[in-house]
Parts: C-alpha cells; structure tokens; sequence
C-alpha cells in the first residue's frame, strides 16, 4: 500500500514537471541563448546550461511549493551562466563571430545578465542587483552601457541597386 502511494506521488510529481518544461521550457531555452549569446540554431552551451538548471528544479520539485518554479528555475541558469562565463569569455576570444553568432555577443557575459534580465525578462533593477549581488547603482550602470553597445552595433547599409548595376 505505501509503495503505490509513493508511485501515485511520483507520478504526480513527474507530470506536474512535465508540464511546467513543456509550457516554460522554450522560453527557458531562448533565455540561456540570449545568454551564452549562440545562434537559435545551433545552442549547445545554453542547452547544457538549462538542463542543469531542469535538474536542480526537479530535485526541488516537492520543496517549492509557495515558489514561482520559472522563476526559480531561471535564478538556477543565471547562477549556472554567471559561473561558468569565465570559461565562455575565454572560449569567445578565439571564437570567430560570424553568422552563427547571436545578438547579443558583443556584450561580455555581466552585460549579457543585465539586458537579458531587464529588457527581455522585465525583471526590476533591484531583483537583478540582488540576484547579481551587484548595487542597483551598478545595475543600472552596466544595462545603460550595454545598450549604448548594442545600439552602436547596426549591421551595415546595403547600397541601393543603381541603374547600372541592373543591367
């Protein structure tokens, strides 16, 4: 009887989980892309990342109840990118930024955070600044210069067609 009410249990546990990944999980994924700053395409860091992620909130599953699980689970893949962005800054030294480059990889990882957080999360200067640990002064800082990076950083003008060139 117990063993059937622990299976019931996990069960539950296992489509409640199921369910969350399945509405949450796209979005998870685009967040840990724009992060590790790799084509939509081609993501395999930001995949490694948010498995983890999945992994450290299924293991909490049971214990999270009163918690927003998206939330919590994206605290886990910032706190998985911010420490594993030495190893990525390191990797982006060598790393040709051609076409499988995302938008977002002129940026260095703490700059990544800060717009990825802010402008796509909508999270409010001083959540990030503590999730960051970082003063909402600081925050504030570092969103204000990586825009100005971002927005400094338009692709080039195609030249219009002239005349001779049509013919």
């Amino acid at each position: 009887m117990r063993e059937r009410r622990e299976s019931t249990l996990a069960d539950r546990r296992a489509r409640e989980f199921e369910a969350f990944v399945a509405g949450a999980g796209g979005r998870l994924l685009h967040v840990a892309t724009l992060l590790t700053a790799e084509s939509p395409g081609h993501s395999p860091e930001a995949q490694r990342l948010l498995v983890g992620a999945l992994a450290e909130m299924y293991a909490e599953w049971d214990r999270r109840h009163d918690e927003d699980p998206y939330d919590r689970t994206r605290q886990e893949l910032v706190t998985r990118f911010a420490r594993s962005a030495w190893r990525l800054r390191r990797r982006a030294r060598t790393w040709d930024a051609g076409a499988d480059a995302g938008v977002l990889v002129r940026l260095v990882p703490q700059e990544r955070l800060v717009v990825v957080l802010r402008l796509y999360e909508g999270v409010p200067e001083e959540q990030t600044a503590a999730l960051l640990g970082l003063p909402v002064e600081r925050v504030r800082a570092i969103g204000t210069r990586a825009v100005s990076v971002l927005r400094s950083t338009r692709p080039p003008r195609l030249r219009a067609p002239t005349w001779r060139d049509a013919s």
